[in-house]
């Protein structure tokens, strides 16, 4: 994971340690007990590459730090790829799923376009059965929150790390684009009900947003850039229904590990002390035009 200061127009209001020093000196500070950790220098003064013993691992860095008062951005977790004998290799893991057997059509959905292989299926001649894959860890990012949500808790998953092997092919997408709020302001109950009408939001009422934050799942596959800080027009005329309160579905709170797993690659989440957001890595609209023209197609 890459891991940076804060340069959101939020930055330095919740966290008492924000500058590139302090960072760079608490995970430094880091290596001398956590023995399997590694941090190097990033390509610019203000980044970090942090890596760890998998998801979790790197979790439980975040969420210290986090509480110890760090303010900071970090990436969509990636596979270390490996260079052996002139060849791209990555590492891959046997995957162990129990759960029940009318999960098997959507986790074998699912786990195909992840680069998974079934390589063994057992029944109890019950409801149950053990599900084992073998699958590149490249495909397990980001997987155990969308199998908790498919099985609905009714499944447990255990991973082995296996080996090095040639580099597969591309891991499709599986989520669809994002609501991203397109100014900065206080996000009120009318914005936010026009936003329920294109996906699922994440935020209240009084929430403070900026240009480029990450607010909702959109119902489609492309971004959408909505106003939730819109408020509703005044009228000199008023009927019997205008001032009836307009009721919004609950927004979806997101822990630092789902959040962290949500995420895609031209995304950010902003950790602080008292927050966690999602946002775009480029906060206007005109320059990830300019990022999408200019990237090879």
């Amino acid at each position: 994971m890459t891991f940076g200061v804060n340069t959101s127009p939020f930055a330095g209001r919740e966290g008492r340690y924000c500058t590139t020093r302090q960072l760079r000196e608490r995970l430094y500070h880091e290596l001398e007990t956590n023995l399997s950790l590694r941090v190097q220098d990033g390509e610019t003064s203000d980044l970090f590459h942090v890596s760890g013993r998998g998801e979790l691992h790197l979790s439980i860095l975040i969420e210290t730090m986090r509480r110890e008062g760090y303010e900071f951005a970090v990436s969509k977790p990636v596979a270390i790829i490996k260079l052996i004998n002139g060849k791209q290799v990555e590492p891959y893991e046997t995957l162990t799923i129990d759960t029940k057997d009318k999960y098997i059509g959507i986790l074998s959905e699912i786990l195909s376009k992840r680069q998974a292989k079934l390589i063994n299926m057992r029944n109890d001649l019950n409801v149950n059965v053990r599900l084992e894959y073998h699958i590149p860890t490249r495909g397990l990012i980001g997987f155990r929150s969308t199998f908790l949500t498919v099985t609905r808790g009714e499944g447990v998953i255990n991973t082995r790390f296996t080996g090095y092997e040639a580099l597969g092919g591309e891991i499709q997408s599986t989520r669809n684009g994002v609501l991203v709020a397109s100014e900065d302001g206080i996000a009120v109950t009318y914005g936010l009900n026009n936003a329920q009408g294109r996906g699922l939001t994440f935020i209240d009422p009084g929430t403070f947003v900026y240009e480029g934050m990450i607010i909702g799942l959109s119902s489609r596959m492309q971004d959408i850039a909505v106003n939730v800080c819109k408020e509703k027009k005044l009228t000199n005329i008023r009927s019997s229904t205008s001032d009836i309160a307009v009721k919004l579905t609950p927004p979806l709170k997101m822990s630092l590990e789902q959040a962290i797993d949500f995420i895609n690659a031209d995304e950010l989440v902003e950790i602080t002390p008292k927050s966690i957001r999602l946002r775009k890595k480029l906060l206007t609209e005109t320059q990830r035009l300019r990022a999408r023209r200019q990237s090879p197609k």
